[in-house]
């Protein structure tokens, strides 16, 4: 059977972005959002114009039922699932000071990114473990997208990097559950990249970029994230489980 990935957040940015390369790797694609699946019917071409299937599986990665309806529908549409990219997330609606963040923005954020990611992860390890235990051949793989947040505190978005913190554990946790059974779990950390999320900042990232706020002085985009995920997927880092990946243009290099 043919290879086949679910990408969360796979319908724009840096989902997409990864979407693209897995697509070029012969990767049958099941995307995720939350858009109704008209309004992406563009990008779903796009993608099936790379001769391969894409299903659309819209819902919200923080709700158990939207969950589990992802992974039956890719058990009725494709009968396997070989890689796992939990890559959707959210921003806080309203940057707040630490000091005033409120626990609707927290549970909303940690719900997505941190609650959401953890218990997908958990419903396609469980199915990654009944195939791997099955057909001993079986490849697969899980890929956390996270950020730089993740080590780096930015007090007027606390909770997004509360989330992107708990991912890498996540991470770790899952290759060591899974490590005998050869199913390795990594972490992609990007650092400052163009998306539709960032478009808001731009000016300001420009002018930190031109001062050097990282060693390659241009912003990621969202290929070089997709590029680093299809390395990861297609085998080529086959005894790292747990480690990260950095894409993020030498920004976490301490410099003097």
């Amino acid at each position: 059977m043919k290879k086949s990935a679910l990408v969360t957040g796979g319908s724009r940015g840096i989902g997409l972005g990864v979407a693209l390369q897995l697509a070029d790797a012969g990767y049958d694609l099941a995307i995720n959002g939350m858009r109704p699946e008209n309004d992406v019917a563009d990008v779903l071409e796009t993608l099936r114009s790379k001769n391969v299937k894409v299903i659309y599986c819209q819902g919200n990665i923080g709700d158990a039922a939207d969950r589990n309806g992802m992974i039956q529908k890719i058990k009725e549409e494709f009968g396997q699932l070989n890689v796992l990219v939990n890559n959707a997330g959210v921003a806080p609606n309203e940057r707040k000071d630490l000091l005033e963040t409120s626990e609707e923005s927290f549970d909303r954020v940690l719900g997505i990114n941190l609650k959401g990611s953890f218990f997908l992860t958990q419903l396609a390890a469980n199915w990654m473990v009944e195939q791997k235990t099955a057909n001993p051949d079986f490849k697969a793989s899980i890929i956390n997208v996270s950020s730089i947040s993740a080590t780096t505190a930015s007090i007027n978005r606390g909770e997004y990097c509360v989330s992107k913190a708990g991912l890498s554990m996540v991470t770790q946790l899952f290759a060591v559950r899974l490590g005998d059974l050869d199913i390795p779990v990594y972490e992609v950390r990007p650092g400052i990249i163009t998306t539709d999320m960032t478009s808001g900042v731009k000016e300001k990232y420009d002018k930190l970029f031109a001062e050097g706020i990282a060693v390659q002085k241009r912003w990621g985009t969202t290929e070089d994230v997709g590029k680093a995920v299809r390395a990861l997927a297609t085998g080529d880092f086959p005894y790292s489980t747990g480690q990260v990946i950095m894409v993020d243009g030498g920004f976490s290099i301490d410099r003097l």
